[in-house]
C-alpha cells in the first residue's frame, strides 16, 4: 500500500487561501448587498420625507385659502374701522319674508339695504354706554366666548345659563346702575331710530322697539354652549320673526380692541363687511335680503349693542326702566 502523501505547507496554504479567497468575495458580496439596500432605503426616506413636506405644503395652502374664504371670503369692505363715515346706504332688493308675516303700511319694509353711520353716536357716548355693559357683565358672564346682557328682559349670562339680574341681584342693581346711564341708553336707542326711519323713508312713531335688544361681549374663549356659538350665518326676520329692522352699535375697535370679529354681510358671489369702530352704528332691514354673520373673534374684547326694531305694536317693548 503506497504511503499517503502529506499536502505540504504551500500545499495547505493553497487550499487555505482558496477558501479565504471565496469567503472574503462572499463577504464583500453580502456587504455590497447590505449598502445598496441601505442606500435604497436612505433614497426611499428622502423621497418620502420630499413628497411629505410637499404634500403638507399643499395641503397647509389649501387650509389657508379655506379659511379666507370662511373667514375673510371678503370682496369689498363697506366700512373700514379706520375712516369716519358721514353716512353711507346700499339698497338692496327685498326678500319674500315679510310676505309671511302680518305687513303695517307705512313701516314694514318696501325699500331694503343697509346703511352704516359714525356721526349718530360720539365715541365717548360709546365709551360710556360700553362702561354700563362692563359694569352689568361683571356681574356674570359666560363659561364660552359670548356673553349677553339684557337690560330689558334682565338676562344675564353667568356660567352656562341665563339668571334675570333684577331678580337675582335684587337692590344691588342700584349700586350697578344709575338712571343717567338708562337715560343715554334710551336718549341712544332713540337716536338710531329715527337714522333708520329717515334712511328707509319711513315715520320713526311706526316703529317699535322689540325683543331681543341687548349687549354682546365676545372674546377669544372656546364656546361651552350653542348660545356661544355666534359665528353661524342667520337672517334676524327668520330667526326671531318680529325683527324689521336690525342695527347694531359697536363698542369697541376692531384691530385695537380685538382681532377678527368683523360683521358681515353674506351676498351672493361676495361678502361684504363692516369692521366695527367705537360709536359706529350699522343697519339693515331683517329680511334674508340681509344674510349675516360674525366672524370669530381671535384675540382680545368685542363690545357691541343690538338694538331691534319691529312694525308690529304687540311686539313691542318698553325702555328699561331702574326701579
Amino acid at each position: 500500500m503506497a504511503p499517503q502523501r502529506r499536502a505540504g505547507p504551500k500545499a495547505a496554504e493553497s487550499s487555505g487561501g482558496s477558501a479565504g479567497t471565496w469567503a472574503d468575495r462572499g463577504e464583500r458580496r453580502r456587504l455590497s448587498s447590505v449598502r445598496k439596500s441601505r442606500a435604497h432605503q436612505e433614497s426611499r426616506r428622502k423621497w418620502l420625507k420630499v413628497a411629505f413636506l410637499v404634500s403638507s405644503a399643499v395641503l397647509l395652502s389649501l387650509l389657508s385659502w379655506s379659511y379666507l374664504v370662511s373667514e375673510d371670503g371678503v370682496a369689498e369692505v363697506l366700512a373700514h374701522y379706520s375712516e369716519s363715515l358721514q353716512d353711507r346706504f346700499i339698497e338692496v332688493p327685498c326678500s319674500e319674508d315679510y310676505d309671511s308675516h302680518k305687513r303695517f303700511e307705512g313701516c314694514t319694509p318696501r325699500k331694503c339695504g343697509r346703511g352704516i353711520t359714525d356721526t349718530v353716536i360720539t365715541r365717548e357716548e360709546a365709551e360710556r354706554i360700553r362702561r354700563i355693559a362692563e359694569r352689568g357683565l361683571s356681574l356674570g358672564g359666560s363659561d364660552g366666548g359670548a356673553s349677553i346682557l339684557d337690560l330689558h328682559s334682565g338676562a344675564l349670562s353667568v356660567g352656562k345659563h341665563f339668571v334675570n339680574l333684577y331678580r337675582y341681584f335684587g337692590d344691588k342693581i342700584q349700586e350697578v346702575f344709575t338712571e343717567e346711564d338708562f337715560q343715554l341708553y334710551r336718549d341712544v336707542r332713540r337716536r338710531i331710530q329715527q337714522t333708520i326711519a329717515q334712511a328707509f323713508g319711513i315715520s320713526s312713531s311706526s316703529m317699535y322697539l322689540t325683543k331681543p335688544t341687548f349687549f354682546s361681549r365676545i372674546n377669544s374663549t372656546e364656546a361651552k354652549t350653542t348660545h356661544d356659538e355666534y359665528w353661524h350665518p342667520h337672517i334676524d326676520k327668520v330667526t326671531y320673526g318680529s325683527f324689521d329692522y336690525t342695527s347694531l352699535l359697536y363698542l369697541s375697535d376692531y384691530t385695537e380692541d380685538f382681532g377678527g370679529g368683523r360683521f358681515v354681510f353674506m351676498d351672493v358671489g361676495a361678502n361684504k363687511t363692516v369692521e366695527p369702530r367705537a360709536g359706529r352704528v350699522s343697519f339693515f332691514t331683517s329680511g334674508s335680503e340681509n344674510l349675516h354673520r360674525v366672524e370669530k373673534v381671535r384675540w382680545g374684547t368685542r363690545y357691541a349693542i343690538t338694538i331691534s326694531f319691529t312694525c308690529n305694536p304687540d311686539h313691542g317693548i318698553e325702555d328699561p326702566v331702574l326701579t
